[in-house]
């Protein structure tokens, strides 16, 4: 059996940890057919890849790319850090299931009126997605932000029986359709009021299918410990696999941002020594990031734009908004200065300054001045996106360090041309590249091997995917083939949308999308679902 491709001269760190080692590789129909040293015969297929690094393709385990992917399936931002697959529908956002476009606009990262909703279900969700041929391989999770607004409605209480009969029916419907769990999103408005028990229902449908929970945690001031300890508790109870989501978020939560990284790190650990297989994952931010329209209650963003605005305009309405307590409030701890806009089409002269900043240039309060905004920018009211200087490095680093961590871009796939071209989403075009270059290289904190493992073999576990996240016979040929001394990122805070250096091939099950450090054209991504 001759093999479609043979790849050459590289060191291979296969995933699991192990030293890389000196060896050849052989494609055939999309798979790893054979590994050690492979004659290669005149007019066969081969890839150089001396003096580079042949990992397994990396996995971002917390992807927000649901509907980018669709719009521009090429992901740059992704495949140039050799990124092979993406776990999207996480923190209870997603593209299905949708009953009521509108209602879910508010819900879905990188919404695009010009784009459109024209499915309903997670099957015609994947469909579509899958029409769209993504260079990256994707899965997804069934989103509770989702099933919330499906079931009841932008409402600001617990879900009453019915509603709670109907969110199990379109999760139970999700999962057989092809969804690997379910996913909350606990501090955002569409979900803050679901109680611990209804969450734990909700689990064990998931569990029952085989799925796992992913839950951005509840996250009240002050409560650092209660944040990780409900999500254990939650997972204990529905007995079911669970994903704590950017773990590192308990660190704004206190002024001792290191003791609440600690105390959640021991929380995991005496859970896993319990028996309980719970894992985390971070993103590589030093600072939060969100919607801008996050600050405002579910009830306020009923209705048409008109009437949005009409209570974004109405002192009244405003004094009743500034009383809701947002992610975004919880973000500023009552300093706006923490809180800085990103690029603003209506404004853009207050891009990249701070609220406090803004508000005085206006003459008003902060509050005020996040509505004004909002209500400049009605017609895309979802699109302005706000960074929170939220965290400290030294904090975050005993998260990184810990084996059990995985690394996810909490990010949408982008490109830096094309019909994404003026998106911006922090993190997208760093994340991996970021992670290699500081723990590997800089700090040299992690071996490559130990690094890759990460991004690799630890998250395809957590997935139970036997056939990705190494590189070993009959895996899939998700490869990232690199070199170790220059990957690294170039995009920064205020100039995120420069793609990564130093990644010189990407293989998608077989399928040559960067070539020599430039995008072929070809994609070779495929729509996992669970079976």
């Amino acid at each position: 059996m001759l093999p479609d491709l043979i790849i050459t001269g590289g060191q291979i760190a296969d995933g699991s940890g192990n030293k890389p080692f000196t060896a050849d590789l052989a494609i055939k129909d999309g798979r790893i057919l054979e590994i050690g040293t492979i004659e290669v015969k005149e007019n066969m297929p081969r890839l150089d890849a001396t003096g580079l690094l042949i990992a397994p393709g990396f996995i971002d385990i917390h992807s927000h790319s649901d509907f980018t992917l669709l719009v521009d399936p090429r992901a740059v931002s992704s495949v140039s850090q050799g990124v092979t697959l993406e776990v999207v529908g996480n923190c209870g956002h997603g593209c299905a299931p949708i009953l009521d476009p509108e209602l879910v606009k508010s819900n879905i990262y990188g919404y695009r009126e010009d784009y459109g909703l024209n499915w309903q279900s997670m099957a015609q969700y994947l469909e579509r997605l899958e029409q769209a041929q993504p260079a990256v391989n994707a899965l997804s999770l069934v989103p509770n932000g989702n099933l919330r607004l499906a079931a009841a409605g932008l409402v600001d209480r617990p879900s009453n029986p019915d509603e709670l009969a109907h969110m199990k029916k379109l999760l139970q419907q999700g999962l057989e359709e092809g969804a690997f769990g379910y996913s909350t999103g606990l501090e955002y408005g569409a979900e803050r009021a679901c109680p611990e028990e209804e969450i734990a229902v909700l689990c064990r449908i998931s569990s029952s299918a085989g799925g796992f929970y992913a839950t951005h945690t509840r996250n009240r001031q002050g409560e650092a410990r209660e944040t990780i300890a409900e999500a254990i508790r939650t997972a204990t109870v529905a007995d079911t696999p669970l994903q704590i989501s950017h773990i590192s978020v308990v660190a704004r939560l206190v002024d001792d941002g290191g003791w609440a990284v600690s105390q959640a790190l021991d929380q995991v650990e005496t859970a896993r020594q319990s028996g309980l297989d719970v894992g985390f994952d971070m993103h590589t931010r030093l600072f939060g990031t969100t919607n801008l329209s996050a600050a405002l209650p579910p009830w306020a963003l009923e209705g048409e734009r008109a009437e949005i605005a009409a209570r974004l305009k109405s002192p009244s309405t405003r004094s009743d908004l500034k009383a809701y307590p947002s992610i975004i409030t919880a973000l500023a701890r009552g300093d706006w200065s923490r809180i800085v806009l990103c690029d603003s089409k209506a404004h853009p002269e207050f891009s990249r300054q701070s609220i406090a900043e803004i508000a005085q240039t206006l003459r008003v309060e902060p509050f005020d001045a996040i509505y004004n905004l909002l209500l400049d920018e009605i017609d895309d009211l979802h699109g302005l996106m706000i960074i929170a200087l939220s965290y400290r490095e030294q904090d975050l680093r005993r998260a990184f360090e810990h084996p059990a961590c995985m690394i996810g871009s909490d990010a949408t796939a982008l490109a830096p041309d094309g019909p994404l071209a003026d998106s911006t989403f922090h993190g997208a075009y760093t994340w991996a590249a970021w992670f290699f270059r500081y723990f590997v290289r800089d700090t040299q904190t992690l071996s490559a091997a130990e690094a890759i493992r990460r991004l690799t073999s630890l998250p395809a576990s957590r997935l139970n995917l036997k056939d990705r996240g190494l590189i070993q016979p009959n895996a899939w040929a998700d490869l990232a083939i690199f070199d170790p001394q220059t990957f690294g990122e170039r995009g920064t805070t205020f100039e995120p949308n420069q793609t990564a250096v130093g990644m010189v091939h990407v293989l998608v099950n077989g399928v040559l999308t960067v070539e020599n450090g430039e995008l072929s054209g070809k994609h070779g991504g495929q729509v996992l679902r669970l079976v």
